[in-house]
């Protein structure tokens, strides 16, 4: 818990090694209330979304066994096969995915499925690339809506959608209460946003938070968003938290981070959980 806050931990931030079981243990045992899954544009994580009933089973029941359920998922294969592709080959992968996510969530359990906010990343960003994508993401919401599934934007590391009001305009135009947002404090603090301006038009549609430090983007560099060590890069994570206590956000947080060969993934955690709990405590004391 972070507070009254349910607190997870990204599934890469463990030794990929491990089985499902194993994970969870790791996760039970630093304190964590949640694991999120990760189905990215990897062909070995793809495929986890055509498991077998016996295979879903069996992370269900170790789920049941740990304590530690897998509340949310980032679904990044969208990466690879995004909704706005002018390959229309492409385009059917990327429906075909959300499909099979939306159904993988219901057997899992899954409250959340964060979607990549990206028109497209491999290929040229165009109008026909921003409508395409629109309309996917609306049939998306639909979907998701029968389901009874939370659909969820990333703020991401590309300017395409790299702030909350980006976002807000896909809600407001879309109209579903299945589609909302799961911002990146860390993604969100490097493109330069007044954090707490943008924090603050989340109100209401912000369901869950990743925590994550960034290198901020200048005019000389491209930023850095990923393997920050916590506390080295941009975010202010006291301001983050205090912003969001006072707009009454009760929803959970998680901590995203990678695992890195040769580290131990008990201790790199643990001290970044730790690093976390204190920006949180110097939050709630100003």
């Amino acid at each position: 818990m972070l507070g009254k806050h349910l607190l997870g931990i990204y599934e890469k931030a463990l030794d990929p090694e491990d089985n499902w079981h194993r994970r969870l243990e790791k996760a039970r045992d630093l304190g964590f209330d949640f694991v999120e899954i990760c189905i990215d544009e990897k062909d070995e994580r793809l495929a986890r979304l055509e498991w077998t009933r016996e295979a879903r089973e069996e992370l269900r029941r170790a789920a049941y066994e740990t304590g530690v359920p897998i509340l949310s998922m980032c679904l990044s294969a969208h990466r690879r096969f995004p909704f706005g592709s002018a390959d229309p080959d492409i385009r059917k992968k990327a429906y075909r995915i959300m499909e099979q996510a939306i159904d993988f969530a219901v057997d899992l359990g899954i409250r959340t499925i964060q979607i990549a906010g990206y028109d497209v990343y491999y290929e040229e960003s165009t109008f026909d690339s921003r409508r395409l994508f629109f309309e996917g993401l609306q049939w998306a919401a639909a979907q998701a809506s029968r389901k009874g599934v939370m659909l969820a934007n990333e703020i991401m590391d590309t300017s395409f959608l790299n702030s909350i009001t980006k976002h807000l305009f896909y809600e407001k135009q879309i109209s579903s209460p299945w589609l909302k947002v799961y911002p990146d404090v860390g993604n969100l603090s490097a493109w330069g946003n007044d954090i707490v301006t943008e924090l603050e038009k989340g109100r209401g549609s912000i369901i869950q938070v990743h925590l994550k430090d960034t290198l901020a983007v200048t005019d000389s560099f491209g930023g850095q968003f990923r393997n920050v060590p916590f506390g080295k890069g941009c975010v202010d994570f006291p301001l983050c938290f205090s912003t969001l206590e006072k707009m009454g956000y009760t929803g959970p947080y998680l901590i995203e981070m990678w695992h890195q060969e040769g580290q131990d993934d008990m201790e790199t955690v643990a001290d970044a959980k730790a690093w976390i709990e204190k920006q949180y405590a110097k939050a709630m004391e100003g």
